[in-house]
């Protein structure tokens, strides 16, 4: 029962961090054009 009240918090913490990241890099527009660098190498200027 000790292990659940520890763990339990602990993982709720730790999802939430993960998604306050995944949120930030989205609004930061990290995930925009994600196949432009990948078609850029392959383009023969």
């Amino acid at each position: 029962m000790n292990g659940i009240l520890l763990l339990l918090p602990l993982s709720i913490v730790l999802g939430a961090t993960f998604v306050a990241l995944f949120v930030n890099a989205a609004r930061q527009g990290q995930f925009d054009e994600l196949d432009d660098e990948a078609t850029r190498l392959l383009d023969d200027d």
